[in-house]
């Protein structure tokens, strides 16, 4: 499984489409764009690779702060809907000698963090892999990372239960970027 898993990562960080935010060669600003306070907008699917098609709505702000000279950032990730509230915490670190970045995510409700995901950006598209558990079975997971525009951003997770020949999604984000007010 772990060579399939690999040689999947290796085709799926390949697939790029244009986009509008610029990239620094060797990756370390790929998360350049991000930094500043969003307000975000989650549809979330409500059991995953069930069969359902309930989606849940949410709606609150991501905020991004760079640390060590942008080489990673910590993202904070606070959202709220009528089927309660998702607080969570994102390590991202770039890794230099394979030119990606690992992303990891922790959920507030329980303190738990997920395994890391890894991947790069390729014409200002973020593709990452990783794998997960859900319900007790090992699970794929894709992370997209797409541009709407300059101050919009799409995040799409979705999960694989068949080593990635189909993919489901489940967890749709918008990011608009708040404006910046002036100081007095």
């Amino acid at each position: 499984m772990k060579t399939a898993f690999i040689a999947l990562l290796v085709f799926f960080i390949h697939i790029g489409a244009p986009a509008a935010a610029p990239s620094a060669s060797d990756g370390q600003q790929d998360f350049n764009w991000e930094l500043g306070t969003w307000q975000t907008t989650l549809r979330r699917l409500s059991k995953p690779l069930t069969g359902s098609q309930e989606w849940l709505e949410y709606a609150g702000t991501t905020t991004v702060t760079p640390l060590m000279g942008k080489r990673a950032n910590i993202v904070e990730f606070d959202v709220q809907g009528p089927a309660g509230r998702i607080a969570g915490v994102s390590l991202r670190l770039y890794q230099p000698a394979s030119g990606q970045w690992s992303l990891h995510f922790a959920n507030l409700a329980n303190g738990a963090m997920t395994e890391p995901m890894h991947g790069s950006f390729k014409q200002g598209r973020g593709t990452f892999f990783g794998q997960d558990t859900l319900d007790g079975r090992k699970i794929l997971v894709r992370f997209l990372i797409i541009p709407l525009g300059a101050d919009q951003w799409r995040f799409e997770q979705a999960y694989s239960a068949d080593n990635g020949k189909t993919w489901e999604d489940n967890w749709i984000a918008v990011d608009t970027r708040q404006a910046v007010l002036p100081s007095r």
